[in-house]
């Protein structure tokens, strides 16, 4: 997606239950990953927004699932889905988030597209394959997205994506994209691919 438009976002609502997500006809586009992954950079430059969403020292500040509507050539929505992982909240909180985004991911007919968001410094852990699995067992969408590609070396970059991409390939060929919300790597590549979901999801529903 080629940006030649000013882009316009619009906070639409955050919801702690399925009864509060926003009834539209535009296709979603949902982030998710571990509560340190810089999810809320990743949104903010994917859509060149500035504090579009809250970006926050302390890991976990996201608890509810906030809907954004993105428009720039197409009219979309985006949705920033609680971090999971490292959070400081409760045991029954974090239940909650977690029953609350399966709830989101298997039973929202508008979300086309997932983007899984993992450090690419790190070791995949369990909660990341877990998501992983959910992911691969509902057929849901996704693109996995390996974050703060900018603390690597470029010969670390490469050994890391080729452990990754091992560890998190499927048969279908779910795309691996490197990022860095500091440099733009992989923010052209990331559009190309929520380009393709966002049309195909339109034309389904005018089908």
């Amino acid at each position: 997606m080629v940006m030649t438009k000013t882009p316009s976002v619009e906070f639409v609502r955050s919801a702690a239950s399925a009864g509060d997500f926003p009834k539209h006809d535009r296709p979603e586009v949902a982030a998710v990953g571990r509560s340190n992954v810089g999810k809320s950079r990743l949104l903010n430059q994917l859509t060149g927004v500035k504090r579009m969403a809250f970006v926050s020292k302390t890991p976990g500040r996201t608890q509810l699932i906030n809907f954004f509507r993105f428009r720039v050539g197409e009219d979309m929505m985006l949705v920033d889905l609680p971090g999971y992982g490292f959070a400081k909240a409760p045991r029954s909180t974090r239940e909650k988030w977690e029953a609350l985004v399966t709830s989101y991911l298997f039973e929202r007919e508008a979300l086309c597209l997932v983007l899984l968001l993992i450090d690419v410094r790190r070791d995949p852990q369990e909660s990341d394959l877990q998501v992983k699995a959910l992911l691969d067992e509902g057929r849901i969408p996704y693109t996995v997205i390996a974050t703060k590609a900018d603390k690597l070396s470029k010969s670390q970059l490469k050994r890391q994506r080729t452990i990754l991409e091992k560890i998190y390939a499927t048969e279908e060929g779910v795309p691996f994209i490197t990022f860095s919300a500091v440099t733009n790597e992989g923010r052209k590549e990331l559009w190309t691919v929520i380009e393709r979901h966002v049309r195909e999801a339109r034309r389904a529903l005018k089908s």
